[in-house]
């Protein structure tokens, strides 16, 4: 399910079967490199919604979570975490952060879900046919590291 009114209305029917959230991580930077950073918005993108339409009826895919690039790591952590607690105290019982910004690796251990970062690729000049080939492939890599997440005993938050 997805973040629109519709998708909305599904969920709020069926919320006890949906247990997991996924946040797109998605940076903004406007001066560096921002076809770069846009090209990683969108591969992120891509990933998400492959990954609520394989998992459909078990995940929300939330909006993004989006930051600027310069802005503080501790700030952006802290308004992750309490993205990940309204969630959490409102019926989420997994949250998976997906992202192609390689700078959330340095903050896994200090995020209280799953990050799953894989790199970007840029897709602009891509055959759809190919694009849809890196993206099952991807896939192949992620649905087993959810799958296991969910085998697993939620994180106690107290």
């Amino acid at each position: 399910m997805k973040w629109t009114t519709e998708q909305m209305d599904m969920y709020l029917q069926a919320k006890e079967y949906v247990d997991t959230a996924v946040i797109p991580l998605v940076p903004v930077e406007w001066g560096k490199d921002p076809k770069g950073v846009v090209s990683m918005g969108e591969f992120t993108a891509i990933l998400v919604d492959e990954l609520e339409r394989q998992f459909k009826g078990r995940v929300f895919q939330m909006m993004p979570f989006t930051y600027l690039k310069s802005e503080d790591d501790d700030q952006r952590v802290q308004r992750l975490k309490d993205w990940d607690l309204h969630l959490f105290e409102n019926g989420f019982k997994h949250i998976v952060y997906v992202t192609s910004d390689g700078d959330w690796k340095k903050h896994e251990g200090s995020l209280t879900d799953m990050l799953i970062w894989i790199p970007s690729l840029s897709l602009e000049s891509m055959d759809d046919k190919y694009v849809k080939q890196i993206i099952d492939q991807q896939m192949k890599q992620i649905l087993p590291l959810i799958t296991n997440k969910w085998q697993e005993d939620p994180r106690d938050r107290s």
